[in-house]
Protein backbone atom coordinates (compact mmCIF):
# COMPACT_ATOMS: atom_id res chain seq x y z
CA UNK A 1 0.00 0.00 0.00
CA UNK A 2 1.32 3.47 -0.88
CA UNK A 3 0.73 6.66 1.06
CA UNK A 4 1.12 10.34 0.40
CA UNK A 5 1.66 13.18 2.85
CA UNK A 6 0.95 16.76 1.80
CA UNK A 7 0.85 15.65 -1.84
CA UNK A 8 4.23 13.92 -1.77
CA UNK A 9 4.98 11.20 -4.31
CA UNK A 10 3.30 8.01 -3.05
CA UNK A 11 5.56 5.60 -1.20
CA UNK A 12 5.46 3.00 1.53
CA UNK A 13 5.09 4.36 5.02
CA UNK A 14 8.40 5.38 6.60
CA UNK A 15 9.93 3.38 9.46
CA UNK A 16 8.77 6.05 11.90
CA UNK A 17 5.91 8.52 11.98
CA UNK A 18 5.36 11.52 14.23
CA UNK A 19 1.88 11.92 15.64
CA UNK A 20 0.27 15.34 16.20
CA UNK A 21 1.06 15.13 19.95
CA UNK A 22 4.80 14.73 19.16
CA UNK A 23 4.87 11.02 19.97
CA UNK A 24 7.02 9.06 17.51
CA UNK A 25 5.94 5.61 16.44
CA UNK A 26 8.69 3.34 15.08
CA UNK A 27 7.08 -0.03 14.33
CA UNK A 28 5.27 0.21 10.97
CA UNK A 29 3.61 -3.17 11.51
CA UNK A 30 1.78 -1.74 14.54
CA UNK A 31 0.64 1.61 13.07
CA UNK A 32 -3.11 1.97 13.32
CA UNK A 33 -5.27 3.61 10.67
CA UNK A 34 -5.95 6.48 13.08
CA UNK A 35 -2.21 6.98 13.81
CA UNK A 36 -1.37 7.00 10.12
CA UNK A 37 -4.03 9.65 9.50
CA UNK A 38 -2.94 11.64 12.58
CA UNK A 39 0.63 11.73 11.19
CA UNK A 40 -0.76 13.26 7.99
CA UNK A 41 -0.56 10.24 5.69
CA UNK A 42 -3.39 9.26 3.38
CA UNK A 43 -3.63 6.19 1.24
CA UNK A 44 -2.78 6.98 -2.37
CA UNK A 45 -4.98 5.69 -5.16
CA UNK A 46 -3.80 2.53 -6.91
CA UNK A 47 -1.23 3.08 -9.63
CA UNK A 48 -2.75 2.83 -13.09
CA UNK A 49 -1.41 0.38 -15.65
CA UNK A 50 1.07 1.93 -18.05
CA UNK A 51 3.77 0.88 -20.49
CA UNK A 52 7.14 2.13 -19.20
CA UNK A 53 8.60 1.76 -22.69
CA UNK A 54 6.23 4.36 -24.15
CA UNK A 55 4.66 6.12 -21.16
CA UNK A 56 5.75 7.91 -18.02
CA UNK A 57 3.98 7.57 -14.69
CA UNK A 58 3.65 10.79 -12.74
CA UNK A 59 1.95 12.19 -9.64
CA UNK A 60 0.34 15.63 -9.52
CA UNK A 61 -0.05 15.72 -5.73
CA UNK A 62 -3.49 14.13 -5.76
CA UNK A 63 -3.77 11.65 -8.63
CA UNK A 64 -1.52 9.55 -10.84
CA UNK A 65 -0.86 10.78 -14.35
CA UNK A 66 0.22 8.80 -17.40
CA UNK A 67 1.81 10.70 -20.25
CA UNK A 68 3.03 9.40 -23.57
CA UNK A 69 6.77 9.75 -24.00
CA UNK A 70 7.89 11.71 -27.04
CA UNK A 71 9.11 9.49 -29.87
CA UNK A 72 12.86 8.94 -30.04
CA UNK A 73 14.81 11.44 -32.09
CA UNK A 74 17.19 10.89 -34.98
CA UNK A 75 19.96 12.20 -32.71
CA UNK A 76 19.24 9.41 -30.21
CA UNK A 77 19.43 6.85 -33.02
CA UNK A 78 22.73 8.36 -34.18
CA UNK A 79 24.12 8.15 -30.65
CA UNK A 80 23.13 4.47 -30.42
CA UNK A 81 24.68 3.84 -33.84
CA UNK A 82 27.94 5.48 -32.79
CA UNK A 83 27.98 3.56 -29.50
CA UNK A 84 27.51 0.27 -31.32
CA UNK A 85 30.14 1.07 -33.95
CA UNK A 86 32.66 1.91 -31.23
CA UNK A 87 31.77 -1.17 -29.15
CA UNK A 88 33.99 -3.45 -31.23
CA UNK A 89 33.61 -6.10 -33.90
CA UNK A 90 34.51 -9.71 -34.48
CA UNK A 91 37.15 -10.72 -36.97
CA UNK A 92 38.39 -14.29 -37.19
CA UNK A 93 36.47 -15.15 -34.01
CA UNK A 94 38.23 -12.41 -32.01
CA UNK A 95 36.75 -9.12 -30.79
CA UNK A 96 38.70 -5.99 -31.75
CA UNK A 97 38.17 -2.44 -30.56
CA UNK A 98 36.61 -0.02 -33.02
CA UNK A 99 36.56 3.42 -31.45
CA UNK A 100 37.28 6.24 -33.92
CA UNK A 101 41.03 6.13 -33.24
CA UNK A 102 41.03 2.33 -33.61
CA UNK A 103 39.26 2.56 -36.96
CA UNK A 104 41.79 5.16 -38.10
CA UNK A 105 44.64 2.81 -37.16
CA UNK A 106 42.96 -0.14 -38.86
CA UNK A 107 42.41 1.80 -42.08
CA UNK A 108 46.01 3.01 -42.06
CA UNK A 109 47.33 -0.52 -41.59
CA UNK A 110 44.94 -1.85 -44.22
CA UNK A 111 46.15 0.72 -46.75
CA UNK A 112 49.78 -0.17 -45.96
CA UNK A 113 48.92 -3.86 -46.35
CA UNK A 114 47.33 -3.23 -49.75
CA UNK A 115 50.48 -1.40 -50.83
CA UNK A 116 52.63 -4.30 -49.58
CA UNK A 117 50.45 -6.79 -51.48
CA UNK A 118 50.87 -4.71 -54.63
CA UNK A 119 54.63 -4.89 -54.02
CA UNK A 120 54.43 -8.71 -53.78
CA UNK A 121 53.90 -9.45 -50.06
CA UNK A 122 53.01 -13.12 -49.74
CA UNK A 123 50.49 -14.85 -47.49
CA UNK A 124 52.20 -16.02 -44.31
CA UNK A 125 54.81 -13.22 -44.40
CA UNK A 126 54.33 -11.42 -41.08
CA UNK A 127 57.15 -8.97 -41.77
CA UNK A 128 55.48 -7.51 -44.82
CA UNK A 129 55.64 -4.08 -43.23
CA UNK A 130 59.43 -3.93 -43.49
CA UNK A 131 60.10 -4.11 -39.77
CA UNK A 132 62.34 -6.46 -37.76
CA UNK A 133 59.39 -8.14 -36.01
CA UNK A 134 56.16 -9.77 -37.06
CA UNK A 135 53.19 -7.49 -37.62
CA UNK A 136 50.67 -8.05 -34.83
CA UNK A 137 47.39 -6.52 -33.71
CA UNK A 138 46.18 -6.34 -30.14
CA UNK A 139 42.59 -7.56 -29.64
CA UNK A 140 40.07 -6.11 -27.18
CA UNK A 141 41.08 -8.76 -24.61
CA UNK A 142 44.76 -7.72 -25.02
CA UNK A 143 45.68 -10.93 -26.84
CA UNK A 144 48.18 -10.47 -29.67
CA UNK A 145 47.46 -11.72 -33.18
CA UNK A 146 50.07 -11.88 -35.96
CA UNK A 147 48.70 -10.77 -39.32
CA UNK A 148 50.11 -11.01 -42.81
CA UNK A 149 49.26 -8.30 -45.34
CA UNK A 150 46.30 -10.24 -46.73
CA UNK A 151 44.85 -10.64 -43.23
CA UNK A 152 45.34 -6.97 -42.40
CA UNK A 153 43.61 -5.97 -45.61
CA UNK A 154 40.68 -8.29 -44.82
CA UNK A 155 40.68 -6.89 -41.27
CA UNK A 156 40.25 -3.37 -42.69
CA UNK A 157 37.39 -4.55 -44.91
CA UNK A 158 35.71 -6.15 -41.87
CA UNK A 159 36.02 -2.90 -39.90
CA UNK A 160 34.52 -0.99 -42.81
CA UNK A 161 31.65 -3.50 -43.10
CA UNK A 162 31.00 -3.25 -39.35
CA UNK A 163 30.63 0.52 -39.56
CA UNK A 164 28.66 0.48 -42.82
CA UNK A 165 26.17 -2.09 -41.52
CA UNK A 166 25.44 0.10 -38.49
CA UNK A 167 25.05 3.21 -40.60
CA UNK A 168 22.46 1.49 -42.80
CA UNK A 169 20.67 -0.02 -39.80
CA UNK A 170 20.41 3.46 -38.25
CA UNK A 171 19.10 4.84 -41.55
CA UNK A 172 16.35 2.18 -41.62
CA UNK A 173 15.38 3.00 -38.02
CA UNK A 174 15.26 6.73 -38.75
CA UNK A 175 13.14 6.08 -41.84
CA UNK A 176 10.49 4.34 -39.71
CA UNK A 177 7.45 6.49 -38.97
CA UNK A 178 7.61 6.90 -36.07
CA UNK A 179 11.01 5.77 -34.84
CA UNK A 180 10.29 2.75 -32.64
CA UNK A 181 10.58 3.33 -28.90
CA UNK A 182 12.66 0.17 -28.58
CA UNK A 183 15.18 1.17 -31.27
CA UNK A 184 18.04 0.14 -28.96
CA UNK A 185 16.89 -3.49 -29.12
CA UNK A 186 19.48 -5.75 -30.75
CA UNK A 187 16.89 -6.90 -33.27
CA UNK A 188 17.25 -3.61 -35.16
CA UNK A 189 21.03 -3.79 -35.39
CA UNK A 190 23.58 -6.07 -37.07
Amino acid sequence: MLYTRNGSYPAALPASITLSNGFIRTDPSSFTVDEIADAGYVEAPAQPDYDPATEQLGWDGEVWTVTTLPPPTEEQVDAERDRRIAAGFSFGGVIYQSRPEDRENIMGASTAALGAMMQGAQAGDYRWHGGDSDFVWIAADNSIHPMDAQTVYAFGLAAMEHKTAHIFAARAIKDADPIPFDFTDNGYWP
